[in-house]
């Protein structure tokens, strides 16, 4: 039994924050799967480094551009197809959970992240591409975002929503998801059919919390307030989810949005390498962790007991202290997602520029063959 395994005693499974078509086809998620992990997410970034900086794809894209695919539909046929085949491996485990496990994520366009309307036309675009009921897309939690995860979910769409920094996130979050499964129901859908995860941000928050501490000479809140911030999500989401409202829903079949920790791989080397899969194990939550996060969790994690939970007292108060020293932790985490969604767009820009120099290098080579 591996550490991922006792974690998923306590309730929560561990995700991959990783994907490339030659760990699909070497067999190397079927392993990975036997040792524990039970589901798998991609965002703009790791395609970019999957797709520009690998020649994985290299047979595919040729027989694309011979088509005379543009750039964009080179993108799309690349990354459902890698989609789809992870989804196929995981298939199994998310037919033996009824759907709790086994997802692959695969996130809208980076450039609509302020657009509603667009996210909206990309999630069923890419929902009914895919064609796999294990697949989950990814929509940002940005004030335009909000209203697409609604809509969504209320299509019966599962949904990854990406990019929550803050407590305000999540009520929006968790809202949206509830109102979009009552609107599922009224128009007679099986909300036991739909499902969702709420992907909260946790160590790029220590990292620019840190910072802000260290210019006001605090060292005593250092490392602390990603995961206090986590544990407030995590209360949040015990008080979200039960009452009249959900219980309503539940009769009906739904399941709880869970908590996914993302950003979970430590940033600064002074702090352990599991510092956010140790403090945060609980019951209906998701880690998915970063390949350097994983071989540490397979390591040296700690599961003896949930701990998310823990401490909550001391959690409130350190993010009470905050106010105390100056730091506004609302506009640092207004920050953070506004510099997410950019750094998204980035590697987005540079993973297009890459099919686009490697089209015009295959055209070229056609052109001087004949």
């Amino acid at each position: 039994m591996t550490k991922a395994h006792e974690l998923f005693k306590h309730g929560q499974s561990i995700w991959y924050d990783n994907i490339r078509r030659s760990f699909i086809e070497s067999g190397d998620l079927a392993s990975m799967i036997e040792q524990g992990i039970r589901g798998v997410t991609s965002n703009p970034a790791i395609f970019e480094k999957a797709i520009g900086q690998s020649d994985d794809y290299d047979v595919q894209l040729q027989e694309l551009v011979s088509q005379e695919k543009t750039i964009d539909e080179i993108y799309d046929a690349l990354v459902i197809q890698d989609i789809q085949a992870a989804a196929d491996v995981l298939r199994p485990l998310y037919d033996e959970s009824n759907g709790g496990d086994g997802y692959i994520s695969l996130e809208v366009s980076p450039t609509l992240a302020r657009d509603t309307e667009g996210t909206i036309a990309d999630a069923r675009r890419y929902f009914a591409a895919v064609g796999r009921p294990n697949v989950m897309i990814k929509i940002p939690a940005t004030p335009e975002g909000i209203p697409a995860i609604k809509q969504a979910i209320s299509e019966g769409i599962n949904i990854n929503v990406t990019l929550m920094f803050s407590l305000a996130d999540y009520d929006a979050v968790a809202g949206a998801y509830i109102e979009g499964l009552q609107a599922l129901v009224a128009n007679g859908g099986d909300p036991g059919k739909v499902a969702s995860v709420a992907s909260f941000f946790v160590s790029r928050v220590d990292g620019k919390v840190d910072a802000a501490l260290e210019a006001v000479g605090n060292t005593e809140l250092q490392g602390k307030i990603g995961i206090a911030n986590a544990r407030l999500a995590y209360e949040r989401f015990e008080e979200t989810f039960s009452g009249d409202t959900w219980d309503a829903l539940a009769e009906k079949g739904a399941t709880v949005q869970r908590p996914l920790w993302a950003s979970t791989g430590v940033k600064n080397p002074i702090y352990p390498d599991t510092l956010y899969v140790d403090a945060l194990i609980g019951a209906h939550t998701v880690n998915t962790v970063p390949p350097a996060t994983l071989d540490a969790l397979m390591k040296e994690a700690t599961t003896d007991s949930a701990t998310v939970g823990n401490a909550l007292e001391d959690a409130h108060a350190q993010v009470a202290k905050l106010k105390d020293l100056g730091i506004d932790l609302d506009k640092i985490t207004a920050d953070l997602q506004d510099e997410g969604v950019d750094k998204f767009a980035v590697a987005f820009e540079s993973l297009m520029n890459s099919i686009k120099d490697k089209r015009e290098r295959l055209l070229e080579g056609s052109e001087n063959a004949s």
